[in-house]
Parts: structure tokens; C-alpha cells; sequence
């Protein structure tokens, strides 16, 4: 199969994994906490038991890390080629019903996100994108092409996490710079708006792990994005504990030097 094909594999698979989420989200649904004190509910567990096993068809014998299983202490041999997978990114959103979660499937090929798909499944919004694919945006069952752009001259804007980050560290990060406007988005979302020329640069000081942010970065390069760390090196995957450092997911530039 080529990574067109897989793609459009990957897109409906998200939306089945979309589809049990929905089923949830639309009851009293339970929360319960894991031992890094993050939330975790049903909906995590029925979308990420549908990628699994979607994924061992469509890509047999590449391996799977994805986050309910890495938390129960199953994280297999990655190798050169693998699927980082957060089912159910921004759990808190999806406590807080307020739309803005996304089911996350990214492909890694010697530590580079090369395919992704974010799929918001109560916004009906998917964005996907791969290495000399480009980059798309779906909804209401329309697509069109999407690209980052460059930083308008009226400055940037800047996409803003709903439920985490240091407001005192991105103030900092963000002084020296002409800053025009500011949006708030939950999950992967915030990359999304960059590959779509919608904000210019997120930042994010805090916890992440690689599966929170493989997808997201996978569609930004491809729409001409790119994540670094505060120092401007190109964030890479496969990293002892799967912990990203503090980063930064930009569009076109200037920025990074």
C-alpha cells in the first residue's frame, strides 16, 4: 500500500475511532484517573481498541505505541517504522464537552513524524497530511487543500492551549515579538491552525509525550510547518521515555532562524 492510499486507510479509521467516541461523549460517562493523575474514560479505551486493531490490517507487523496501552506498561519494540497513537487527545476537553478533542494517529520513519491524521469527531473536522503528500482539511464531507503560512505583517498569531501550559514562560518566549492575536484551542488542534493558516506559532512549556504530538506535527510539516525545541532543533521521536522537551510548532517563518 503507498502513503496515499494509507492515508485515506488512516482517515476512515479515525472516524470508526470517532464514531465510538461519540457514542460516549452522548452518555453519563465515568472518569477515572491514572497513576500520572491525567483523566482517563471509557472513550479512550473503546477508540483505542478500534485503531489497534484497524492499523494490524492495514499495516501488518508495524508496531503500535499508543497511550492507554503504553500506561498499562505495554510499549513495543519501536524499530525504524512505527504508529504513535493518542486515541482520544484532550481528554479534558472531552470532559468538559466542549468539542475541541481529536483522535491522533501518526506514522514515525527513523524518528520523523512522515503521516498524520487529527480527526475531531464532535467538530466533524479532519486534517491530515504526509511527506510529498501535502496537506488537507475535511468537513461537512468537503476537502481542500491546506498551507501554512508566512507571519502576516500585522503579527503573529498565537495558538493557546484551553487546559495546560505556563502562561509566565510563554510571555517570556513570546516577548520581542509582535504578537496581533491570540486563539484558544484543546488537543492537537492548536497545530492544526497553523497547517492551516489560520495562527502562526504554539508553544508549549510542560508535559508531553510523543504520542500527543506526532499526528499534529506530521500534518504541519506536511502543509510546510515545522516543531522545534526552544533552541530551534527539529523535534524528533524515539526519545528515552517518550517525553518531549518544551517545543514550538511554527508556519512558514521568518521564525525559526
Amino acid at each position: 500500500m503507498n502513503r496515499a492510499e494509507l492515508i485515506e486507510g488512516i482517515a476512515r479509521l479515525a472516524r470508526d475511532a470517532g464514531r465510538e467516541i461519540m457514542a460516549v461523549y452522548a452518555t453519563d460517562f465515568a472518569v477515572e484517573g491514572k497513576a500520572d493523575e491525567s483523566p482517563v474514560t471509557d472513550a479512550d479505551r473503546r477508540a483505542e481498541r478500534v485503531i489497534i486493531k484497524g492499523l494490524s490490517v492495514l499495516t501488518p507487523g508495524y508496531p503500535v505505541i499508543a497511550e492507554e496501552q503504553a500506561a498499562a506498561g505495554n510499549i513495543p519494540q519501536a524499530g525504524n517504522l512505527y504508529w504513535l497513537v493518542d486515541p482520544l487527545d484532550g481528554t479534558r476537553e472531552f470532559i468538559k464537552r466542549n468539542g475541541e478533542f481529536t483522535v491522533n494517529i501518526g506514522l514515525i520513519e527513523a524518528g520523523k513524524p512522515v503521516l498524520g491524521v487529527v480527526f475531531a469527531p464532535a467538530l466533524d473536522q479532519m486534517y491530515a497530511g504526509g511527506s510529498e503528500l501535502g496537506a488537507w482539511m475535511e468537513t461537512a464531507g468537503k476537502r481542500r487543500a491546506i498551507a501554512s503560512r508566512a507571519v502576516p505583517e500585522a503579527g503573529l498569531t498565537v495558538a493557546a492551549s484551553r487546559s495546560h501550559g505556563d502562561n509566565t514562560l510563554l510571555e517570556a518566549f513570546l516577548a520581542g515579538r509582535v504578537v496581533a492575536a491570540q486563539r484558544l484551542a484543546g488537543s492537537s488542534l492548536k497545530f492544526c491552525l497553523i497547517a492551516a493558516a489560520e495562527a502562526d506559532l504554539y508553544a508549549r512549556f510542560g508535559r508531553t509525550m510523543e504520542w500527543d504530538t506526532a499526528a499534529g506535527h506530521a500534518v504541519l510539516a506536511a502543509a510546510g510547518g515545522s516543531v522545534t525545541d526552544v533552541n530551534g532543533r527539529e523535534l524528533g521521536y524515539g526519545k528515552p521515555g517518550l517525553e518531549n522537551p518544551h517545543f514550538v510548532a511554527w508556519g512558514r517563518g521568518p521564525e525559526p532562524s
